[in-house]
């Protein structure tokens, strides 16, 4: 089908979407390989070790997420601007660049894996800082390409119409950005290091790419659904005043192990806890909001709603967020028990509901806006593909939770409760049924997980040809 998009970011968005949705898959599948080797140590030994596995499950969560959320600004610019975005040609050569670079590191992850430990390590393999390991080549051109795009939605913000939507984006995208250099550099002192470290990955994901995510959810609630942009735009405010503030502050949960002050430990505690509420009162007033007023049509009672499948992420991002972020985070973020669940699988489970609750679930309802645009649908609705895809992922990621959570507790009364968390104990608690049946059940869920994410790409590939949709 030919594209009918007008605008040229929109198109270069469509590209940002499909290397995004790619990585996604190789996450997945690594995700799928370092869960086996969890049960079984002895797959693929010093052929596709575990370290590696889970090194490109992590960095590529990290860049799949960043992709998306550069190809849906893209997206959306021409929208809330109403111009094509300036430097528009720059912005797809550093498409081209990024994407080559990535490339470049992922090889080099899988076939050349460790180095020396020494400067040519870091500076040609990876950095081994978790999250952000890309080596110190990638890091500066990643900088560059970061700052073009900074540069292309500042410029055409100034030039075209200033909505709330991209004032806040401004804003964000400038701190997200500005982050990044706090990891850039390294101490001697572990401690030293691993403050600035937490800077970088606290801060991105529970202060600018929450509020991120409130800016897609305001743009996509209106497009979706006709929501009341006074409404949006509203919670949109108070989630920034209320992220910037809890996420800075909530940074002193992760303060107990590097030996600053005891009052950042309930602060931290407190405010991280806070971080998911503004998105689901978003949610839960325009809702309310489009049921009571906007949500009919003239003469009918029948509800408006453009695009069945977005919508239905959409929502799932509320709650998973609020799931993920704010139930499972505040399960061990007090120090008193953090002491006890730091680094066993309590964290992991946190981990993967959060990052698909918060970000991986509203990224998917982008990709649908961006697949309705360029098939040109007017009403897009939901096909027996999109509904197993978003079935499966999440009955997938709850499993995998509850079966962390589960292998987690078993972990907590052993390794640390009970012996004291010594390397006798953590190998004993490897072994107990309660871990070994977690395990299990996380890798059986991670199948259910990667079966939907079949199904999701079937969808995004064939949806335009489903005679269900309104043209």
């Amino acid at each position: 089908m030919a594209n009918n998009l007008q605008f040229e970011s929109k198109k270069l968005a469509i590209k940002y979407f499909t290397v995004a949705a790619i990585l996604f898959g190789a996450q997945l599948l690594m995700g799928l390989i370092a869960a086996t080797q969890f049960l079984f140590p002895s797959f693929l030994f010093e052929v596709f070790d575990f370290n590696v596995a889970r090194m490109v499950h992590i960095n590529a969560l990290v860049v799949w997420m960043l992709y998306a959320m550069i190809g849906s600004v893209y997206y959306l610019l021409p929208d809330e601007t109403e111009i094509e975005t300036v430097g528009i040609k720059l912005g797809n050569i550093a498409f081209y660049i990024l994407t080559a670079a990535v490339t470049v590191v992922v090889l080099v992850y899988i076939l050349v894996q460790v180095g020396p430990a020494t400067e040519s390590t870091i500076w040609f393999i990876n950095e081994g800082r978790e999250y952000i390991e890309a080596p110190r080549w990638a890091d500066i051109g990643i900088v560059v390409v970061v700052l073009v795009f900074v540069f292309n939605l500042f410029a055409t913000a100034a030039k075209g119409k200033q909505t709330g939507i991209v004032t806040v984006l401004m804003a964000d995208v400038l701190a997200l950005a500005g982050l990044y250099l706090a990891g850039m550099f390294f101490t001697e002192n572990i401690s030293v290091d691993q403050y600035w470290w937490w800077w970088v990955i606290h801060l991105w994901v529970e202060a600018t790419w929450e509020v991120f995510v409130g800016c897609l959810a305001a743009y996509g609630l209106i497009k979706i659904i006709g929501a009341r942009r006074e409404i949006v735009e509203m919670w949109l405010w108070i989630e920034v005043t209320m992220l910037f503030g809890s996420g800075i502050l909530g940074l002193g949960h992760h303060y107990f192990w590097i030996g600053t002050p005891e009052y950042w430990w309930e602060i931290g505690a407190l405010f991280s806890a806070l971080e998911p509420v503004p998105l689901v009162a978003m949610f839960v007033h325009v809702i309310y909001d489009w049921g009571k007023e906007t949500g009919l049509k003239e003469g009918t009672e029948e509800k408006t709603m453009n695009n069945t499948p977005a919508f239905a992420w959409f929502v799932t991002n509320a709650f998973g967020n609020f799931l993920g972020a704010g139930v499972w985070g505040f399960f061990h973020t007090l120090p008193q028990i953090n002491i006890y669940t730091h680094g066993t699988q309590f964290t992991s489970a946190h981990g993967h509901l959060a990052f698909f609750g918060a970000y991986a679930t509203i990224l998917i309802g982008m990709f649908y806006l961006g697949l309705q645009g360029k098939n040109g649908i007017k009403v897009l609705k939901a096909t027996f593909a999109s509904k197993m895809a978003i079935s499966l992922i999440t009955i997938g990621v709850l499993g995998m939770t509850v079966s962390l959570t589960i292998a987690g507790y078993g972990q907590v009364l052993v390794e640390r409760a009970q012996m004291g968390a010594t390397w006798q104990a953590y190998f004993i608690s490897q072994s107990l049924p309660w871990f070994v049946q977690g395990i299990g059940w996380r890798l059986v869920m991670g199948v259910v997980t990667f079966i939907g994410f079949i199904f999701l790409i079937k969808d995004l590939l064939t949806t335009s040809k489903s005679p269900r949709h309104i043209y």
